[in-house]
């Protein structure tokens, strides 16, 4: 598969993912958290299935498209690994992260801490979406709807 076709069909997943959840989260209490902005794409879909729940972004940089950027009181940039760990407890109702770069080496680094950091922010019951598998004890996997393939995206829900 081209890396264009793998690309389209992971954030396909991730789109049928969030949909899928959208109504779910909304039961829920607790800001919604994004961690890693990139361009702003998956905050501004976020934006658009919940109008009136705070999102919070997180990246090392501020680099998204301009209506795609939060406000200042809802970006906080830095290190993810360091920044979010200030929201652990925060009991945010949904947290989504897409921070995989397709490098195992890097990524393992990474599976270091995100399982802790996305078990840690969310409310009981709250809502992970990631791109990475999270093995956490306090997570239970959930099944993908429909047409996404195993291990292409993920969801999970907190104990």
């Amino acid at each position: 598969m081209s890396r264009l076709d793998s690309f389209i069909r992971r954030l396909t997943a991730q789109r049928d993912i969030l949909n899928s959840i959208a109504d779910e989260v909304k039961t829920l209490d607790g800001p919604v958290l994004e961690l890693g902005l990139g361009n702003g794409r998956t905050f501004d879909h976020l934006r658009e299935l919940f109008t009136d729940r705070r999102i919070i972004a997180f990246d090392r940089a501020a680099h998204a498209y301009g209506p795609s950027m939060p406000e200042e009181s809802n970006l906080v940039l830095g290190e993810i690994k360091e920044t979010a760990r200030d929201f652990i407890g925060s009991g945010a109702s949904l947290a989504h992260a897409d921070i995989g770069t397709g490098y195992e080496d890097i990524d393992a680094v990474t599976l270091t801490w995100l399982p802790e950091i996305m078990a840690g922010v969310l409310a009981s019951s709250g809502l992970a979406v990631s791109g990475l598998p999270l093995d956490h004890a306090d997570l239970d996997a959930l099944p993908l709807p429909p047409g996404i393939k195993d291990g292409r995206y993920h969801i999970y829900r907190r104990k």
